[in-house]
């Protein structure tokens, strides 16, 4: 997904913002390229994000892009969704997650295999958060625990239109904490991969 507005970075398009000579969306590209259980790769965008198209289609021609009516994000996502004509279990990341790598992703994948629920959202205890210094925008507090959503969801695309049940993956792990929304969260990123967070 990367056809959101991205206010709050003050910067242009999220998705093309430069983290250590390579565009934010780049990172999750290659964390998904490099997994072993991803098949085709979409992208998301709008008119809202016209650099972010030009990069996909100068940079990665081998991705599938789509145009989505810069709605909502669960909208543009349906509509993404439908427009790739996926059927089965489609996994929705975000751009702005540049510390996942494939390992990651391959991970999730596999705790999806185990589910009896057709959809799966990643979540992080919001305590890591605090430990690496992160301020989440969203908290649920779900069975007694507070848990910040990552950004990386799998749901049953033949049942787009409808909610799932889903099961509440939490992760410990920093990387899928480091969701990129501000500056701050943008030099805290950098600092991150000089700690070796990669």
């Amino acid at each position: 997904m990367a056809g959101g507005l991205a206010q709050r970075m003050g910067c242009g398009e999220k998705s093309c913002i430069d983290l250590n000579g390579k565009p934010l969306i780049s990172y999750i590209i290659d964390a998904l390229r490099g997994a072993d259980g991803i098949g085709e790769i979409y992208v998301s965008v709008t008119q809202a994000t016209p650099e972010t198209k030009t990069l996909i289609r100068n940079e990665y021609s081998d991705l599938h892009l789509i145009e989505a009516a810069e709605g909502s994000y669960v909208g543009d996502m349906i509509y993404s969704i439908k427009a790739a004509g996926i059927i089965g279990p489609v996994m929705v990341v975000m751009c702005d997650l540049p510390l996942v790598r494939s390992d990651v992703i391959d991970e999730v994948l596999a705790k999806y295999e185990t589910c009896e629920e057709p959809a799966l959202s990643v979540y992080v205890p919001i305590a890591l958060c605090k430990k690496i210094g992160i301020r989440p925008d969203t908290v649920f507090h779900k069975n007694t625990k507070l848990i910040v959503p990552t950004g990386i969801n799998i749901l049953d695309a033949s049942d787009i239109n409808n909610e799932q049940p889903d099961y509440n993956y939490i992760v410990d792990d920093p990387r899928l904490a480091m969701n990129v929304n501000t500056q701050e969260d943008l030099e805290k990123c950098r600092q991150m991969i000089e700690e070796g967070f990669e």
